[in-house]
């Protein structure tokens, strides 16, 4: 097997010679002759066929030898749309290693998550992804420590602990190698520095994203304490592997090229605020994550766009996404929680958990007060003290000690079927409330929810309308996003922060 893995070189070469954005972030074209790799869509003249290899990732390219292009800045794209669709051993590993897990407990951690030994798991990432797990980890710190030197004041001894680097001299070597400048080199190129005290960055989606439908749908479903919106923005606490922090998020709607053919890299700027620096990479993982960033809306805007019953609702909101999550336990409470009741009811009873088991921090957003609790403190709990029905707050308590104990992960390391039906062997999750963590939690883009109350008004509303018959199995393998189609009819607009929220 080639460094390409199974990547078609005609395809890709054709991609290349069109400049064609969406496929940036799918695979990386090395050229020979200048001994760097670039976007699919970088400006630079086209190289002969000859003179090109493909790759599945930055990393591959980087074990080949080259350089990342100066121009085009090919890692600064969202990642594979493949890893979510297929969610295989190498997508599920690679969300777990652009989380930091390989820096925090190694290959041998990482394999344990996905349930492979790190000899065969080293094995098939070369196979599917042109390098193994320690070169993938190595080409998320360069990209970490990129942006927080282009974007921070920080020194630059503490960027490189931040980016994840075990010593300076690690740091330099690699930053030369893979972008030809030293560290101070590439700060001395930036063009907006920050304070030491917020990181900035600019999270890369692809175009087009409905910014404006996705703030929408979190702030209807905000949590007191822990989150916070208003008119353009978001913000909420963030409970990471060193510590905590917060992000507040500008979010936007974000227009597609001129050219309809032609997707395009759109950015979200996130302000951070770390407890610990070494949380960075993490925490910008996470809120990727929630934005639903690597998602291709360009394939699942044509393909639900040709159905007669939802083309009128995709047209009104291209680039809609998948809200996903900064914590699986915390998606899968929430869901419980609001279990056969009202998005506002369950906000409350929500809130009422945060103020009486989560961690207060300390945060210059107005309104972020807490971490949402932890799964092991959620355990500890006497059910009956919980403010909703004694069984659901059996459930609740059931679920957040197999979560605790580990006998249900929601990092997007085990298999999404297996996750599936682990929560439903738990007592009170039923297969709507498996199937919305899968969504949520888990990043799974063929759920949908047959049993809801308002999707099912909303198909008998479609089917009247005289547009066809509804039918779901048309929609794959994108139902995730016909649902939020259908919900995104009933979202309100995001509200003004509240007296008490402000205050």
């Amino acid at each position: 097997m080639t460094p390409t893995g199974h990547l078609d070189t005609e395809a890709c070469y054709r991609a290349v010679r069109s400049r064609d954005r969406r496929f940036d972030g799918v695979f990386y074209t090395a050229v020979r002759t200048t001994g760097i790799y670039c976007r699919p869509s970088c400006p630079a003249r086209t190289p002969a066929p000859g003179n090109v290899t493909f790759h599945p990732t930055a990393a591959s390219a980087h074990a080949a030898g080259y350089r990342a292009c100066k121009r085009c800045l090919p890692d600064a794209t969202p990642g594979s749309p493949e890893w979510d669709v297929a969610a295989d051993v190498a997508g599920r590993a690679m969300r777990l290693i652009a989380d930091g897990l390989v820096d925090r407990e190694g290959v041998d951690g990482l394999a344990r998550r996905v349930g492979y030994t790190p000899r065969h798991l080293g094995r098939l990432l070369t196979q599917e992804l042109g390098a193994g797990p320690l070169a993938l980890a190595r080409a998320r710190r360069a990209q970490s420590a990129r942006v927080l030197i282009e974007t921070t004041d920080l020194p630059l001894t503490d960027v490189a602990f931040a980016a994840g680097f075990a010593s300076v001299r690690q740091f330099n070597e690699t930053l030369r190698e893979i972008y030809a400048s030293s560290p101070s080199e590439l700060r001395g190129r930036r063009s907006n520095p920050r304070s030491a005290g917020v990181i900035t960055m600019r999270l890369p989606v692809r175009t087009p994203f409905a910014g404006s439908r996705m703030l929408a749908f979190l702030a209807y479903h905000l949590v007191p304490g822990v989150e916070v919106a208003g008119p353009g923005w978001y913000a909420r606490t963030l409970d990471l592997p060193h510590g905590s922090g917060t992000v507040r998020l500008e979010l936007a709607d974000l227009p597609g090229t001129s050219d309809l053919a032609a997707g395009g890299t759109g950015f979200v700027t996130a302000e951070f605020r770390l407890e610990d620096l070494r949380d960075t990479a993490a925490a910008s993982e996470r809120v990727r994550r929630l934005l639903d960033a690597d998602c291709d809306p360009r394939a699942v805007d044509a393909h639900l766009g040709a159905d007669p019953v939802l083309a009128h609702l995709v047209r009104a909101t291209p680039g809609l996404r998948v809200p996903g999550q900064v914590d699986g336990d915390e998606t899968a409470i929430r869901t419980v929680i609001g279990q056969q009741v009202s998005v506002t009811g369950a906000r409350t009873v929500a809130g009422r958990l945060v103020a009486a088991h989560g961690r207060p921090v300390e945060s210059d957003v107005p309104g972020l007060t807490h971490l949402f609790p932890d799964a092991a403190a959620l355990a500890a709990a006497d059910p009956a003290t919980l403010p909703m029905p004694r069984a659901r707050g059996r459930a609740l308590v059931g679920l957040a000690a197999a979560l605790a104990e580990g006998r249900v992960l929601l990092d997007r390391g085990p298999d999404r079927d297996d996750v599936r039906r682990a929560l439903l062997e738990l007592p009170g999750i039923g297969p709507w409330t498996a199937d919305y963590v899968a969504m949520r939690a888990l990043g799974h883009p063929d759920v949908f929810l047959p049993t809801d109350l308002a999707v099912r008004r909303l198909l008998a509303g479609l089917a009247a309308s005289g547009d066809g018959d509804p039918d779901p199995e048309h929609w794959r393998p994108w139902r995730s996003y016909a649902l939020m189609h259908l919900w995104n009819t009933l979202m309100p607009d995001t509200p003004a922060p509240s007296r008490d929220e402000e205050n």
